[in-house]
């Protein structure tokens, strides 16, 4: 029986459980290994460095953004539903799962080029890139154009609105500005998003 990918997943699910109850600033090794019942040297055979280990819970976090999107996409054929959708989940996994959204855009924290303690996993850089891609190659749809770099810049800026939205209704600060204008949802946020970068869909 393989203990080491048990014992390494149980390592990441308490550091997983950290991050969620508590953020990014409480996640240490000694932590870690108290959590998961082991001896406070145990992480380092697998995460050598702070780095690593918060790398490997980012992942996780990659893996559960990723699942979300595909079923919310499931079927969906035309470029600007795809969008909004996957709009929708970006969103609604940073509310609901504060403390890992918070981390897993935190490539200053994060070593991005390596393997995050994973012997024969994909990089960092790997996991993230992906969904970034899929938005440019959506954007470039929309607008029928080439998959050229104006696409890739005005996903990076829709995307930066995105996470701009997440961000200040996770501080409250959207509610206070609009009131009950769209202190119930996100949805007419996003579609304003998407009209700003995109144009207003055709009536």
């Amino acid at each position: 029986m393989d203990v080491e990918g048990p014992l390494r997943e149980r390592l990441v699910d308490a550091g997983v459980e950290l991050v969620l109850s508590e953020g990014t600033a409480s996640v240490g090794l000694r932590e870690i290994a108290r959590r998961a019942g082991v001896s406070h040297g145990a992480p380092r055979r697998y995460f050598p460095t702070h780095r690593a280990l918060l790398s490997a819970i980012a992942r996780r976090g990659f893996k559960e953004l990723g699942a979300r999107s595909a079923a919310a996409t499931a079927g969906t054929a035309v470029p600007r539903d795809e969008l909004a959708a996957l709009a929708r989940v970006y969103v609604t996994y940073a509310l609901e799962r504060r403390g890992m959204f918070e981390l897993m855009f935190r490539h200053d924290l994060l070593d991005s080029g390596e393997q995050s303690g994973t012997p024969d996993g994909p990089r960092l850089r790997e996991a993230t890139l992906p969904m970034f891609q899929r938005v440019t190659e959506l954007v470039a749809r929309c607008r029928a154009q080439a998959l050229e770099p104006s696409a890739a810049v005005t996903a990076a800026a829709l995307w930066a609105n995105l996470h701009g939205i997440a961000q200040l209704r996770s501080w409250g600060s959207l509610q206070r500005a609009l009131g009950g204008e769209a202190s119930d949802s996100h949805d007419r946020l996003i579609e304003a998003a998407l009209d700003a970068h995109l144009g207003p869909m055709a009536s």
